[in-house]
C-alpha cells in the first residue's frame, strides 16, 4: 500500500519530522495520546444487516446477505460465512477500480480469520438439509473514506452488520421431507445469526525510533510508520488471530505489552458494539409497535364487520353528540314541551275512548255488571245448536 501511496502523495520531510517529534513528546498530531483510539460511530440503515462505521476519518458501510447452496462435502452440516472488500477510488486515490490490490485481500483476510477460524459465527445453525442445502452467509465491506486503519474500522462494521442481520426461517415438509419452505417475513418473524462472541481487530504501529507503539494510526501515521501488527481478541482476552504485515521486527515483550493492551480495548469496543445494537433493536421494536397500532383500525374494522357492528357507525354517533349553542338548546326545549303536551291529550283520550268502550278491559269479566250472564248463555246455547244441525246434516 505505501508503494502505491508513494504514486499519488508524498509526505514531505517537515511532516514526518514533526509527528515523529510529536510522538517523542507521547503526543499525535490529532491530539490523541499513544493507545487512545478516535471518535467512533456506529449507524444502522433502513434494512436488516447494514450497518455504517466511522472512526475519525476512516468510513466504512457493511452489508449483510444470504442464500441458500449446497454445502461443501467435507462439511455437509455447516454454512459458510465470506467476506468480500470493495475499495473505491473515491475512498483513497490510490485504490485502483477493478481487481482488488493488496491492501483489499490483505484487509479480507484479517477480517475472515478473526471471525472464521475463532468460530464467532456458529455455522452448524445455518444448516437446512444435511449435504443438500445451507444458507451461506455474505459480509460485503465498502470503503467510503479512508482516514486510516482501515482493517479496525471495517472489522466493527462487519460485527455490527452481522449483528443486526436477520435470515429468513425454513421448514422442511413434503412426502419425503425433503422440501424446504423458505417463509417470508409476513409469515415468520426471520431469525438472528447465533454468534458466539464478538472477535474485536485492534491495530497497532511500530516505529523505527526508539520503539515507539501507537494505536489506531491514521492516514499520515501509516506513511510513517516501520511496521504494523493486528491482535484479534474478544472481550474474554482470548486471542483470535494475529497479522503481522510485515515491516521492522518486533521483539516479544513488546508484542505481549501489545496483546495486553488489545484485551482491554477488545471488552471496550464490545460494549460500544452492544449498546449501539440494542438501541437499534429498541428502535426497531418501537418502529414495528406503531406499525402494527395504525394498523389496528382496519383489523377492528375487518372483525366488527363480521359482527355487523363496524367502528365508522360508532364514530359517527360520537360526532352526532356534539355541543350546541344555547339557542338550540332553547328550541330543543319548546319541541320537548310540545311533544308532552301531545302525548299528555292522547293519553288522556285513549282513557275516554277505554270508557266509552263498552267491551273494554272492565267488562271482559264475565261476572262483571258489565255484562248480562242471561244473554251470553242464550248466545252460547244458539252456537252449540247450529254446530249439532251441522253434524248432523254432514252425517245425512
Amino acid at each position: 500500500m505505501e508503494q502505491r501511496l508513494a504514486n499519488t502523495w508524498r509526505m514531505s520531510v517537515n511532516e514526518k519530522k514533526f509527528i515523529e517529534t510529536a510522538l517523542l513528546s507521547d503526543l499525535r498530531i490529532d491530539g490523541r495520546r499513544p493507545f487512545d483510539y478516535r471518535n467512533l460511530t456506529i449507524k444502522f440503515g433502513k434494512d436488516e444487516g447494514s450497518a455504517e462505521v466511522q472512526l475519525g476519518q476512516t468510513h466504512v458501510m457493511a452489508f449483510v446477505t444470504a442464500q441458500l447452496i449446497q454445502p461443501y462435502r467435507d462439511r455437509p452440516n455447516d454454512g459458510s460465512l465470506s467476506i468480500f472488500t470493495e475499495f473505491s477510488p473515491m475512498a483513497d486515490p490510490s485504490f485502483e477500480p477493478g481487481r482488488p490490490g493488496e491492501s483489499a485481500v490483505e484487509l479480507g483476510r484479517v477480517i475472515d480469520r478473526g471471525l472464521r477460524e475463532s468460530r464467532a459465527v456458529d455455522t452448524e445453525s445455518l444448516c437446512v438439509l444435511s449435504g443438500k442445502l445451507a444458507w451461506a452467509i455474505r459480509v460485503d465491506l465498502h470503503i467510503l473514506d479512508n482516514g486510516g486503519n482501515l482493517i479496525d474500522a471495517a472489522n466493527i462494521a462487519a460485527l455490527a452488520a452481522l449483528l443486526t442481520f436477520r435470515r429468513p426461517e425454513c421448514s422442511v415438509g413434503g412426502e419425503d421431507g425433503q422440501e424446504v419452505i423458505v417463509h417470508p417475513p409476513e409469515e415468520r418473524e426471520p431469525l438472528h445469526l447465533i454468534i458466539h462472541h464478538l472477535p474485536i481487530a485492534v491495530t497497532f504501529a511500530f516505529f523505527s525510533f526508539e520503539s515507539r507503539v501507537v494505536i489506531d494510526p491514521t492516514h499520515h501515521e501509516e506513511a510513517v510508520m516501520g511496521g504494523r501488527m493486528t491482535a484479534t481478541l474478544n472481550a474474554n482476552g482470548d486471542v483470535c488471530a494475529i497479522q503481522k504485515a510485515g515491516g521492522e521486527g518486533v521483539l516479544q515483550s513488546v508484542i505481549m505489552q501489545c496483546l495486553r493492551i488489545a484485551s482491554v480495548k477488545a471488552g471496550a469496543m464490545t460494549e460500544k458494539i452492544k449498546k449501539a445494537v440494542d438501541s437499534y433493536n429498541t428502535e426497531r421494536a418501537l418502529r414495528k409497535i406503531k406499525r402494527h397500532t395504525s394498523s389496528d383500525p382496519m383489523d377492528v374494522d375487518r372483525g366488527a364487520s363480521n359482527t355487523g357492528v363496524t367502528q365508522n357507525s360508532s364514530v359517527y354517533h360520537m360526532e352526532r353528540l356534539k355541543p350546541v349553542s344555547e339557542e338550540g338548546i332553547a328550541n330543543q326545549s319548546e319541541d320537548v314541551e310540545g311533544e308532552t303536551q301531545l302525548s299528555d291529550k292522547r293519553q288522556t283520550n285513549k282513557v275516554n275512548d277505554a270508557k266509552n268502550f263498552i267491551g273494554g278491559p272492565s267488562s271482559w269479566d264475565p261476572y262483571s255488571k258489565g255484562v248480562d250472564s242471561d244473554f251470553l248463555k242464550a248466545s252460547l246455547a244458539s252456537h252449540v245448536l247450529a254446530l249439532l244441525i251441522a253434524l248432523k246434516l254432514v252425517d245425512l
